[in-house]
């Protein structure tokens, strides 16, 4: 009998389509409403349940009329508990950068609004203050409007994106480019989609290399192989052992953003086309800064052409917003015609393309914000070398300052954001190794004189109160 009922319910309820409330064809007492609505939740998860024999207790019909809800805010509380106990919680500064005055900022603190410099930035050259960026931007806008009206499928390319492309094609030497909605998808699409591609593909990585490219490599389904840091020796043993027949890509970065390094991106292509392997290098830390139009390392390294898949970034020395790979027509076309994550998600704003673009033409023309940017890198790292301050070695713009303890590194960070009005943000695991835990100071064309001497002092006051090692002013000296 019970059998027969829930029969006849499931076929009224089928005779709906599924489509309207059940309680419109069960009645229309309050009792009846309520039933229906029960059997709606069971019959919704799942019909074939209800091909049971008599006096089955179906899963997640509640027993004895009382539900035990799931404690989900719980699981979301212990794992911020986790990362609180292992000192990765990561707490953001509320800042309000003031175009015409950076480095300078305002700290909306606790306490109320406070002047403050900012040290940290990825905005390495201060475009998105400048003039020409700015104006591009707001032309754009009061001429175009603010949104792109959808993806590139549906809505078109908006004519500023079609000349923004061209003009990082001709940035990288490479016939096409393809611009993503920031470097983190542009790496994670890029590199998962090119992998999909080649036929039973083999991803060669960097051990450093970013997580959007580790992410990448995952989400292509590729068999991987991770070789230690710029070794040239481990990469090649690798790749002989590899069928030569094989597809393979090797994925690596010109300039790695916590150390301040730079890959041999000569010898890699040689391994590269010794080996029959593509070369995919990201160059979002060194776009616009290196090379004498900032095409980056590879520029700089007269290795553009060698490099078959350049991906950067608009959001660093460019100072806007967006993401990008430059290759070939062919390699370019594929991505475009088959990555989720460029064909399913709106387009970049016109305004955001035009800003982009008169920073690239910038700064292709000019190399006064690269000169100064690398004469105020060395000056930083002098004083704070003659400061006795655990500096670490880098050739780049990069200048990490050793802590090597992550309680102490975000306390080094609060009581220079609180006493000197210096905001630099502390670098802990999982982004850098544990043990490894540093303050990641990134100097601009505009952190004058005053501002590193302020820095130093700052950062040696930091250093005795939280009882941290100097050098000797001798060894510092040397």
């Amino acid at each position: 009998m019970q059998a027969a009922t829930r029969a006849m319910q499931l076929t009224a309820y089928r005779d709906m389509g599924g489509r309207n409330r059940p309680e419109c064809a069960l009645g229309s007492s309050p009792t009846a409403k309520l039933a229906a609505l029960a059997f709606h939740r069971v019959v919704a998860c799942d019909e074939s349940r209800l091909d049971k024999h008599p006096g089955t207790l179906l899963k997640g019909w509640p027993r004895g009329g009382k539900v035990k809800h799931m404690d989900y805010r719980g699981y979301f509380a212990s794992a911020l508990n986790r990362l609180r106990d292992e000192r990765r919680y990561r707490v953001f500064a509320d800042l309000e950068r003031i175009a015409g005055r950076f480095p300078h900022a305002i700290w909306h603190s606790p306490l109320g609004p406070r002047d403050v410099v900012i040290w940290c930035s990825n905005d390495y050259l201060g475009m998105a203050q400048h003039p020409k960026v700015i104006g591009a931007m707001v032309e754009a806008a009061a001429r175009m409007g603010t949104g792109a009206g959808g993806t590139r499928n549906i809505a078109g390319t908006n004519h500023p994106l079609v000349e923004l492309e061209r003009e990082l094609a001709a940035l990288h030497d490479k016939p096409a480019a393809l611009v993503f909605t920031s470097g983190y998808v542009s790496n994670e699409t890029g590199i998962s989609t090119i992998g999909k591609l080649l036929p039973n593909c083999l991803l060669l990585s960097d051990a450093l290399n970013h997580n959007s490219m580790i992410e990448g490599v995952r989400q292509s389904g590729c068999e991987k192989k991770i070789w230690r840091h710029n070794d040239l020796g481990q990469l090649e043993e690798l790749l002989k052992a590899a069928d030569p027949a094989r597809p393979k890509l090797i994925v690596f970065e010109s300039l790695y953003s916590m150390d301040g390094d730079v890959a041999p991106v000569h010898a890699i292509c040689d391994l590269a086309e010794r080996y029959g392997a593509m070369t995919y290098c990201d160059e979002v830390h060194a776009v616009g800064m290196y090379g004498s139009r900032g095409g980056g390392i590879c520029e700089r390294d007269n290795a553009m052409r060698r490099v078959d898949v350049i991906e950067g970034t608009l959001a660093k020395a460019f100072g806007c917003l967006g993401g990008y790979i430059a290759a070939s027509e062919e390699l370019i076309d594929a991505v475009r015609s088959y990555a989720p994550g460029f064909i399913f998600t709106t387009a970049l704003p016109p305004a955001i393309c035009a800003a982009a673009t008169a920073a690239i033409r910038h700064l292709k023309a000019s190399s006064w914000e690269r000169e100064r940017h690398q004469e105020r890198a060395a000056r930083v790292k002098a004083v704070l070398n003659t400061a006795g301050l655990p500096v670490m070695p880098s050739v780049t713009h990069i200048v990490p300052v050793l802590v090597s303890d992550p309680e102490k590194c975000k306390a080094a960070s609060d009581l220079l954001l609180s006493e000197h009005g210096i905001y630099i943000q502390p670098i802990n695991y999982p982004t850098v190794p544990r043990g490894m835990e540093r303050l990641r100071i990134t100097p601009s064309p505009y952190h004058d004189d005053t501002l590193v001497d302020a820095l130093a002092e700052a950062l040696v006051d930091t250093w005795e109160r939280l009882g941290l090692s100097l050098r000797s002013q001798a060894v510092a000296a040397e």
